[in-house]
């Protein structure tokens, strides 16, 4: 009978989306998460997938979240942040999670994830009353190149999608980061992909005044991004004058916050930097 149940769900969330779910997104699809497309690049069909706490609607908007998975700009996983966007949406957010141009199921590059993710803010905004969202509080978040990606888009000024409506801003109104890979320098995460043009895309390298109030979380043992580049973040932001938490998790790696106790702390002190900005009820 159960499963009966959830093959009805997951099959009426096909109708509506007027296609099959993808690998993942039916563990969407069958948890209440919608879906719609938000860009069309050549034949690709980017959607993003939307949960909205009950009885949110265009006349009572409330904050949102705009979560980006990991993966190296290279693996999909739409699911990757499901569980903070439920716990999220639980106390009173819109969360949404925008798929990309990914290496490994669209043959995109690291410059293609980034007008993507603008693509993405831009759309979640221009249809935030529709959405039920407040557009002047949607927070963008993410784990190690979804953390570039919700990054980038605070603080790179170029890789632009031609069919963006530019008037809308994608730069969120504060940042959630998970062992974010946001130095692409010769000394930083994914040099070897992006090269010379680095500049273009480093968060690091593009920090400037205005640059949203942002949470950190990084693991002292992390392979990938080591503490030094996140106090040379920390310190770079509070000398164009914005806020930057970092938390240094001892002796953890790279995606640590998934598993228990971090996933609980990070929940906690994620919660504790949304209500400071007033977007979580204290």
């Amino acid at each position: 009978m159960k499963w009966n149940v959830l093959l009805c769900m997951v099959g009426l969330a096909s109708a509506v989306l007027g296609q099959a779910p993808k690998g993942d997104e039916t563990d969407l699809a069958a948890a209440g998460w919608t879906s719609e497309v938000f860009k069309n690049v050549g034949d690709v069909e980017l959607r993003l997938w939307v949960l909205k706490p009950e009885g949110v609607t265009a006349d009572t908007p409330v904050p949102g979240m705009v979560f980006f998975y990991g993966g190296g700009w290279k693996s999909r996983s739409m699911v990757h942040f499901q569980k903070q966007g439920e716990h999220l949406a639980k106390q009173g957010m819109v969360v949404v999670l925008p798929d990309y141009r990914s290496e490994a199921l669209y043959g995109g590059t690291p410059f293609d994830c980034v007008e993507d993710a603008k693509s993405a803010m831009r759309y979640v905004r221009a249809n935030a009353q529709r959405l039920g969202i407040d557009p002047d509080r949607l927070a963008a978040g993410g784990g190690s190149a979804g953390g570039h990606l919700a990054a980038a888009t605070a603080t790179v000024p170029g890789l632009n999608a031609a069919t963006d409506d530019r008037s809308v801003s994608c730069v969120p109104n504060a940042l959630v980061l998970f062992n974010p890979v946001y130095d692409n320098g010769p000394d930083g995460y994914g040099y070897e992909r992006v090269g010379e043009r680095y500049q273009e895309i480093s968060p690091l390298h593009n920090l400037r005044k205005g640059t949203p109030p942002t949470i950190v979380f990084l693991g002292s043992n992390d392979k990938l991004i080591p503490v030094s580049t996140a106090e040379a973040y920390e310190a770079k932001m509070k000398e164009v004058g914005s806020r930057c938490d970092t938390h240094i998790y001892e002796g953890e790696g790279h995606g640590f916050f998934n598993r228990a106790p971090h996933y609980e702390d990070t929940l906690a002190k994620m919660d504790a930097f949304l209500e400071s900005l007033g977007y979580l009820e204290k």
